[in-house]
């Protein structure tokens, strides 16, 4: 009997050891269908282990399969430990050659830090002592044919003790079941639980949309409404909200001394017709999955067009997504080009960078406005669809210039393959295909020079289109291992705050540098006015808290200057959209909450090119579209609330007499279904399906 409690032991030792080394919280509700599970995968480890008549061979058997089964939890360990998040099998595998090459020395440092090998030691240890001690517990011994239906009898059972107490609790069994997600069912259910899950929806597939017309209808007609643009072109011209007062480091609340903006005369609301285009969704080609997404299309209603309608159309455009970039980097002294950006545009005040697959998931979602729901093959699958529905593409068909550069190796996460299919007429350059010639191999490597380099190489080919991912922002902030806090460490030494985050800081100083420049040789040039610059981060700066848990981010939460304890908390970041034509005018300020999803159906409607709304789960924020937030784990926000998935609940933001009846229940419907689409397009290869042979 002893025999048969080892691989249950071991994996319950297995996921508190896990536990404690990732999101902490050993002693949970959701602890008891951990431990069920474990006696479901313990008694598959004992039947393996007990089919030779040969104990000694069944013992090693057994050593060898309780190392293997430690393999993933270290991995997760550590990619907890690097991202602050878990990847799922298929970012692991996509990113781990990337890893391993491209950050080789971080790796090094991780794993052999005192965590690290505690770790690993600590996974070692039952294998080890099993295989040399085992035999004083009862050695693995080919049992019965009665022995081994009772061992499945009693698998059976905990199983279905896991469904009931899962069925019992809404969170667990939404998780469980149409709304899987990894990170909510690792934490939830456990490791091996959120791999066995993770490997059956990846081989179970197929769109699934929750009452797709109804919730989707109902969802427009009832979500909140967001802040409006102007409904005339002299409208236009005033802000969207009275200027407040601006406040230092804290960009997004900036406001003005200067009073209310006098209303315009009321005038009759002009047509501006619909973003949406003659779609063929009646057509009866195509497979089943390509059908219920034309039908989940057909039942939503397009955003409108307004009077921000072609406000940046002809102008050059350059899109940024910078590496580990927060809102609290920008200072009005400290970083005067990134204040002024942020302030003399348009201001995003309550605006969210979903972390769902590191920089790859980070530039899938600013690049394709979709969220990565497989994590970091994402961008790889959508790469290698014919059509796709993005800046670089759009622009291109309207003749611009295009080219995308980033300042670290080309190969990484396969941009050398992914980056040359985004529509830019000249391609990608990074380290080791042309950008070599303007940076200096450091690490990281300069936004600063990366920018003054291939500045020259497009601002006499206008209109261009260009894409920046930069690096410099990147984590360790440490000045012997980043030559960007070490650049810059007498700027920030007297900040006050630890020294790890002033490091933060002094390495983001170098994007202030670059933009500087940029800023200065577009208004050299006389092109400012029609140029457009467009930035976000990839992701929160995960690296500011190397070995901290979920919930104990002390340098994350120094920096936000709040305790960081949701993930909607965390994600909590700046969308800077900012043209020189856009500084003579008032501010305008979208105080509706936005993310990342947002930021290009709002580009494609500002430089007025043609595209469908019902295309893209976010929204143009100058539209009629309600604003929804929402990321990979079914979390969401809108003006009347926020919904925290993990704990099934909703927190709402006015008085629940104002909520519409089953409002939480239409939106989480709306959610789901948002994430299925996003699913879809990847599995289906939609864009190409309706665009190209049906558009």
């Amino acid at each position: 009997m002893a025999a048969a409690l080892v691989f249950p032991v071991v994996l319950l030792y297995y996921e508190i050891i896990f536990r404690l080394f990732t999101v902490g919280g050993v002693l949970r509700p959701d602890g008891l269908i951990t431990l069920s599970f474990c006696f479901v995968y313990g008694g598959v480890g004992y039947l393996l282990c007990t089919i030779s008549r040969r104990p000694g061979r069944n013992r090693v058997l057994a050593a060898v399969l309780l190392a293997l089964t430690a393999v993933p939890y270290v991995v997760e360990i550590f990619v907890y430990q690097a991202f602050k998040i878990f990847y799922n099998v298929n970012t692991v595998l996509n990113g781990a050659n990337d890893v391993a090459t491209g950050f080789a020395g971080q790796v090094f440092k991780m794993v052999f830090s005192v965590r690290g090998i505690g770790c690993i030691l600590l996974y070692l240890l039952p294998g080890v002592l099993y295989g040399r001690f085992g035999g004083l517990l009862g050695d693995m011994r080919a049992i019965s044919g009665r022995a081994r239906a009772m061992t499945l009898a009693r698998m059976a059972a905990f199983y279905l003790i896991c469904l009931l107490g899962i069925r019992l609790s809404p969170a667990m069994s939404q998780t469980y079941g149409d709304r899987y997600s990894f990170q909510p069912a690792v934490e939830r259910f456990g490791m091996l639980t959120g791999l066995r899950l993770d490997i059956q929806n990846n081989m179970t597939g197929g769109v699934r949309f929750t009452d797709t017309a109804p919730a989707a209808r109902t969802a427009s007609a009832e979500a909140p409404e967001e802040t409006k643009a102007p409904e005339t072109e002299a409208e236009a011209s005033e802000e969207t909200k009275a200027p407040k007062t601006e406040t230092e480091n804290a960009v997004s609340e900036a406001e003005s001394t200067e009073g209310a903006a006098v209303a315009a005369e009321p005038t009759a609301e002009p047509e501006y017709g619909y973003n949406e285009m003659d779609l063929a969704l009646d057509t009866p080609y195509g497979g089943d999955d390509q059908q219920r997404l034309n039908a989940y299309v057909a039942s939503l209603t397009p955003s409108k067009k307004n009077a921000y309608t072609g406000l940046f159309a002809g102008k050059n455009l350059i899109l940024i997504t910078a590496e580990a970039f927060s809102k609290e980097v920008i200072d009005p002294d400290l970083t005067p080009t990134l204040y002024r950006l942020a302030t003399r545009g348009v201001r995003f005040t309550d605006y969210y960078q979903p972390a769902s697959a590191g920089t790859t998931g980070g530039e899938y979602q600013h690049i394709f406005g979709l969220m990565a729901t497989d994590g970091g093959t994402s961008f790889p699958r959508m790469a290698d669809n014919a059509v796709k529905l993005n800046m670089g593409f759009k622009l291109n068909e309207l003749g611009y210039y295009g080219k995308a550069f980033h300042n670290n190796t080309y190969t990484y996460y396969d941009r050398d393959e992914t980056h040359t299919t985004l529509g830019y007429s000249d391609g990608f350059m990074g380290m080791g295909n042309g950008m070599e010639q303007y940076v200096q191999e450091v690490w990281p490597e300069s936004d600063y020079e990366m920018f003054a380099g291939t500045l020259p190489t497009y601002i006499d080919r206008q209109p261009f289109d260009v894409y920046y991912m930069t690096v410099s922002g990147h984590n360790g902030y440490d000045v012997n291992g980043n030559a960007m806090s070490a650049k810059h460490r007498d700027q920030v030494k007297d900040l006050p705050y630890s020294e790890t985050v002033q490091n933060y800081i002094g390495a983001n100083l170098e994007l202030e540098d670059a933009l500087t420049y940029l800023v200065e040789q577009l208004e050299l040039k006389g092109i400012a006015d029609d140029t457009v610059i467009c930035l976000t981060a990839d992701h929160f700066p995960y690296g500011l808290d190397e070995d901290a848990d979920q919930g104990e981010m002390e340098n994350l939460s120094e920096l936000y200057g709040y305790d960081v304890e949701t993930i909607l908390q965390r994600d909590h970041s700046c969308w800077i959209l900012w043209s020189g034509c856009l500084e003579d005018r008032e501010p305008i300020t979208v105080d509706a909450p936005t993310f990342s999803l947002d930021i290009l159906p709002t580009l494609l409607n500002l430089f007025g090119v043609r595209f469908d709304s019902r295309l893209l789960p976010g929204r143009d924020v100058f539209s009629d579209a309600p604003a929804l937030i929402f990321d990979a784990y079914y979390d969401w926000k809108t003006e009347l609330g926020t919904y925290y998935a993990s704990r099934d609940a909703f927190e709402p933001a006015v008085d629940a007499s104002e909520l519409p009846a089953g409002y939480v229940e239409e939106m989480n419907a709306v959610v789901g279904n948002k994430l299925s689409f996003c699913q879809g397009v990847l599995d289906t290869d939609y864009y190409t399906y309706i665009l190209s042979a049906h558009g």
